[in-house]
This record gives structure tokens, C-alpha cells and sequence, in this order.
């Protein structure tokens, strides 16, 4: 695998595009949505950024002079993180079962016209991403819906694409990579062979 930068230098980037591709698109006051685990622990830090960068940004049309009883710039956020849980909308449920570490989605009751940033850890296959979907749907129809993912690998099988994305990565079939955390954040590298399984986690 390639060397990666680490993941606070990728999620620091991710910020500036997220800020730069709503204000590209004139995006007002979005939904931040992480499906858990891993997800959550990348929106909250991308959250926090974002928020960071609102609250201490100053409006191109301020002038420099402006007294310091000037409002401060609005949050790009006015709702807390929402998260996903997804197993009960994965395409394996019947196979495979509850998830024993399953927790209840906190998302707002209605979705409807919403324009959501939703964020995954690793995006793959795509299957989490289209599970992940048909939930929000349940909820109403967003206005749109941004697909922010810290890592993308090969072996997509369903047609989806990230947005954003930190770093790609092209593994072997079986080599895959999941992220440790939340605190500190770290890429692990698993060896899949027939009968064992070899580690290696790295801060980047």
C-alpha cells in the first residue's frame, strides 16, 4: 500500500474542500450525518473544523474596521452531528444477523429538502453507502446529498462515488483497511490469508 499522509493532515484538507464546495453550490445551514462507527468518528472531527472555520472566519463584505459588537459569522451548522446506523438496512441482514454493537440512529424527524453531508470512514464496496440511502429516505427526501469518505478503495460493486475523499487507495483482494480510533485516529492494514489475519496500524 502507498505511503498515506496522516489522518489529520487528510481531514484537514477534507475541511477546506466541504467549506469551498458549499460555498460553491451556496449550500446554507447542512446536515452533517456519520454512519457509525468509524463515520461518526470522522464527522465529528470534520464537524468541529468546519464550526472552528465559521466561527473565526470574517465575511468578505465585513470591513476590516467594523466594530468589534459585530455579530459573528453564522454557524455553517445549527443542528448537532447526526449519526446512522445502518444494520438494519444492509443488504445481508437476512444472512448475516443483528449486529450485536447495534445503535439507534439520531438523526432530526424530518429530512425533507435537506442538504446532507454524509461521511464514512472507508467507502468499498458501496454497499454501506446505498444501506445508508435508503435510511435517509425513510426520514424524507434531501435536496441533495454529499458523499464525504476518508478513504476510497478498490472494489466497488455498486455504482457510487465519493465527493470528497481523502486519499484512494488500491488494496488486493485480500488486503483491506479500517480505521482505529477515535482517539488517536490510525489506518490499520489487514492481511486476509485462508486460516490468519496479520495487523499493521499506522498514524499515516
Amino acid at each position: 500500500m502507498q505511503q498515506l499522509a496522516t489522518p489529520d493532515e487528510l481531514l484537514a484538507k477534507m475541511a477546506k474542500q466541504i467549506q469551498t464546495l458549499l460555498d460553491d453550490k451556496a449550500i446554507d445551514n447542512p446536515l452533517m450525518v456519520g454512519i457509525q462507527t468509524g463515520g461518526v468518528w470522522i464527522a465529528t472531527n470534520l464537524y468541529q473544523q468546519l464550526q472552528q472555520q465559521s466561527n473565526t472566519s470574517t465575511p468578505a463584505s465585513t470591513p476590516a474596521s467594523t466594530p468589534a459588537s459585530t455579530p459573528a459569522s453564522i454557524p455553517i451548522f445549527s443542528e448537532p452531528l447526526a449519526t446512522l446506523d445502518i444494520s438494519f438496512y444492509r443488504d445481508d441482514f437476512s444472512r448475516i444477523g443483528m449486529n450485536p454493537k447495534v445503535k439507534p440512529s439520531q438523526l432530526p424527524p424530518d429530512v425533507e429538502n435537506r442538504h446532507i453531508i454524509l461521511v464514512d470512514d472507508v467507502l468499498h464496496t458501496g454497499r454501506t453507502i446505498r444501506a445508508a440511502m435508503n435510511e435517509l429516505f425513510d426520514y424524507g427526501r434531501p435536496a441533495s446529498i454529499t458523499l464525504v469518505c476518508l478513504i476510497e478503495r478498490s472494489g466497488r460493486e455498486l455504482p457510487l462515488q465519493a465527493d470528497i475523499i481523502g486519499e484512494h487507495v488500491i488494496l488486493d483482494e485480500n488486503e483491506h483497511i479500517k480505521i482505529t480510533g477515535p482517539e488517536p485516529l490510525a489506518f490499520e492494514l489487514q492481511h486476509q490469508n485462508n486460516k490468519n489475519t496479520t495487523k499493521k496500524t499506522s498514524n499515516g
